[in-house]
């Protein structure tokens, strides 16, 4: 994924990415809450030797020095240290559990130790601390002392501050100075938890979890959201976009119901990019269809008829859907009789065909439900008709059902020369629009273009209206404004039946 992807992934995924933020946030400050305050308090201890009065005596004994400090530090935590600590302030604790509230660390560049212990208590911190310094000083001053024949390290006791002789090689002290320089003071305020840095750490891991919750279901979604998702499944190009409207199962004819309206503008814009499509092709004969159901193909179909009539093009709006028709009851005509009839030979062209509103806009409806749809579709009484309607009209437009559960759609696109695949942004899989890709392409069918439909006007995936020249509102930039057209009334919409040679000059 690209950048972009990225920025549209956060865009649509606020929500989610803020609440897993917040919820770790949340989980950072209950956990401070459910610590035991712990409390910390360090003593210092330096560290010197007895050198000569050269300049290399003092270099070795400040070498030396530094080498032991080290060693010191490590001793802290040991029992030999720990054990004296705990028996003078009498401590109900193994060495064990002592040690791991110790800490003892060289300074930086000098020969200072700091022994630090935490504990909840704060009191107990400062006294434990200050004793195991004391006791480090004379565990050092006894390990530390030497004498003439090799040293006694149990004969030198050189009391509480540990301080050794000078002259220490020869009259058995030690060579090794640790003085207490600063007693370990009583802590007011706890070094943990750390309020601040846990509701950040928990901020953060919620954030984190939060983009990268985002990012898998972005991965593991295969519903089509925008044209680019398109582009990886086909080739084929968009010829158009319908916006959504929450209203549109209430006023299904939207360019007479709103025709100011950005949805009733896509209809337009898709009736302008129509007119390119297979210009080689003399019949401007289309099968409207969609990969699956509610993809709004209907609607689609019944609005282009509309807006290409508007236009000045003599239209027919066939509904070939012989298993769910829609298009009479969103016209509002009688469509007892239609279609079906026609395939049958129970009527004639003139006698099912009926015109709607003021334009030239004719509609075929479906006539009753056939218990064969799919064999009436792919008869040749069917592509007989196809040619004699493309004869009569300027465009014709099907209606047929989805393409995957049956292959009404498909046998019809091959009659009929050319389909318009409809793709519900957000309902449609791209797997379900492959698979209507392989249906056609098993008949010999041609996809001449694709139409989006529920796209949304807001949020990352947002349908821009500025790639076809012109803004959201009521701008239009093709040279021509639409005409005032106000809805037609249902009683006039259903006008008489065209006389028989009406239809066939049609």
């Amino acid at each position: 994924m690209e950048l972009r992807d990225y920025i549209r992934i956060l865009r649509q995924s606020w929500v989610l990415i803020a609440l897993l933020t917040l919820l770790g946030v949340a989980a950072g400050a209950v956990f401070s809450i459910m610590q035991t305050p712990l409390y910390s308090s360090s003593a210092k201890v330096f560290v010197s030797t007895s050198s000569g009065d050269s300049i290399g005596e003092r270099t070795q004994g400040n070498t030396f020095t530094q080498q032991r400090v080290k060693t010191y530090a490590d001793l802290v935590s040991t029992p030999i240290v720990l054990l004296p600590a705990i028996a003078s302030l009498q401590v109900d604790m193994t060495s064990d559990e002592l040690a791991r509230e110790v800490t003892a660390v060289n300074l930086p560049d000098t020969t200072l130790i700091e022994i630090t212990v935490t504990d909840a208590d704060p009191a107990l911190a400062a006294e434990v601390a200050t004793a195991i310094s004391e006791s480090l000083t004379n565990v050092v001053a006894a390990i530390e002392t030497t004498g003439p024949t090799g040293g006694d390290p149990a004969a030198a006791d050189t009391g509480a501050e540990g301080v050794a002789g000078a002259d220490s090689a020869a009259t058995g002290t030690s060579p090794v100075r640790l003085t207490l320089v600063q007693h370990a003071a009583v802590p007011q305020k706890p070094v943990s938890p750390n309020v601040p840095l846990n509701i950040a750490l928990g901020g953060l891991i919620g954030l984190a979890l939060g983009v990268g919750a985002a990012v898998l279901r972005e991965t593991l979604d295969t519903r089509i959201r925008n044209e680019r998702d398109l582009e990886q499944v086909t080739d084929t190009p968009v010829i158009g976009g319908i916006v959504y409207d929450p209203k549109a199962k209430e006023r299904p004819l939207i360019v007479h119901a709103d025709p100011h309206s950005p949805r009733a503008e896509s209809f337009r814009a898709l009736r302008t990019n129509l007119q390119f499509l297979d210009a080689g092709r003399p019949e401007r004969s289309f099968v409207v269809t969609s990969s699956i159901e509610s993809e709004g193909k209907s609607t689609t179909a019944a609005n282009l008829a509309i807006a290409l009539a508007d236009a000045g093009a003599r239209v027919l709006l066939v509904d070939a859907d012989l298993r769910r028709p829609k298009v009479a009851s969103y016209l509002g005509i009688e469509g007892a009789v239609g279609l079906t009839d026609l395939l049958i030979g129970r009527a004639e062209l003139q006698d099912v065909i009926q015109p709607w509103g003021r334009s030239q806009l004719y509609v075929l409806p479906a006539g009753r439900v056939p218990p064969n749809p799919s064999e009436l579709l792919g008869s040749v009484v069917m592509a007989e008709t196809v040619k004699e309607l493309n004869r009569a009209f300027d465009v014709v437009l099907f209606d047929a059902p989805p393409l995957l559960p049956v292959t009404d759609a498909a046998v019809l696109t091959r009659a009929a020369g050319g389909a318009i695949l409809v793709v519900a942004v957000g309902r449609a899989h791209k797997g379900q629009v492959k698979g209507a890709f392989a249906v056609l392409e098993n008949v010999d069918a041609n996809v001449s273009g694709i139409v989006l439909t529920m796209l949304p006007t807001k949020g990352p995936d947002a349908y821009g209206y500025g790639r076809y020249g012109y803004g959201y509102g009521y701008g239009y930039g093709y040279g021509y404004a639409p005409k005032e057209e106000a809805p037609v009334p249902a009683a006039e919409r259903a006008e008489p039946a065209p006389k028989a040679e009406t239809a066939a000059g049609a």
